[in-house]
């Protein structure tokens, strides 16, 4: 998915309506189950969303050329984590890139040969995410290397509801640089958007970043502390979904 093109004014999407069009559309049986699964409607209550915390690490940024090297989830809702649902995998690629994946992320060659192929956990992250909405820090990792990951595997496309806790972060705190006069009068830049810098604001913390469950805790732990903080429990969930569109 990928943001609109009139920033400001997001295109709402009727997932349940577009669950029912993909659904048709695939081909895959994992990916189909997906879609049946059906989503949640824009009006229902924060308090009544079922969320997936989920986290990826990859061997870079650009899902064209990177690939997935672990994953990581974790269900939740509006008030509380289920930790019993959390589930990490470390996936075998291709690439041969040990100074990404050892310094970075402390996944080495000899660990991922042990490992599972992306292909064979799909099934189970695409029942784990059936009719949840996905909550992710910086969201367009998870929607792009995941979107590049089941178009080569399957053919099909996928499309899924998220709440980005970066986005959210950033309505409270908008990007501000000041300018030389500014500057002088004292003025600061916003502050940091990241994951651990967000979570220093509620208090939460610090984890040892780079590691993708612990990253998909972090984030479902910050989407808690943002709801209770900017949120009621009867807001409709459209007002916190990121503002993505969908491919034609």
């Amino acid at each position: 998915m990928i943001r609109p093109k009139s920033p400001g004014k997001p295109f709402l999407v009727d997932w349940p309506s577009r669950f029912r069009i993909l659904e048709k559309q695939a081909k895959d049986p994992a990916v189909k189950a997906f879609y049946q699964a059906g989503s949640v409607p824009g009006d229902t209550p924060l308090k009544h969303v079922p969320f997936l915390a989920l986290d990826l690490e990859t061997t870079g940024l650009n899902p064209q050329t990177d690939a997935i090297i672990s994953v990581g989830f974790i269900p939740l809702y509006h008030d509380r984590i289920l930790c019993s649902g959390a589930r990490h995998w470390v996936v075998r690629s291709d690439q041969h890139r040990p100074d990404i994946q050892t310094v970075i992320h402390g996944i080495t060659h000899s660990r991922m040969d042990a490992c599972p192929r992306f292909n064979t956990i799909l099934p189970l992250l695409l029942k784990a995410m059936a009719g949840r909405v996905i909550v992710a820090h910086y969201s367009r990792i998870e929607q792009g290397f995941l979107r590049k990951a089941i178009a080569d595997l399957t053919g099909d496309d996928l499309e899924f509801p998220i709440v980005d806790t970066m986005e959210i972060e950033s309505r409270k705190h908008p990007v501000f640089r000041p300018n030389l006069f500014q500057r002088w009068m004292g003025e600061k830049n916003s502050p940091s958007l990241r994951l651990a810098h967000a979570r220093e604001r509620y208090n939460l913390p610090p984890y040892r970043p780079h590691h993708a469950l612990t990253d998909a805790l972090a984030a479902a732990e910050l989407f808690l502390a943002q709801t209770n903080d900017q949120f009621a429990v009867d807001t409709p969930i459209s007002v916190l979904l990121y503002p993505s569109s969908v491919k034609t």
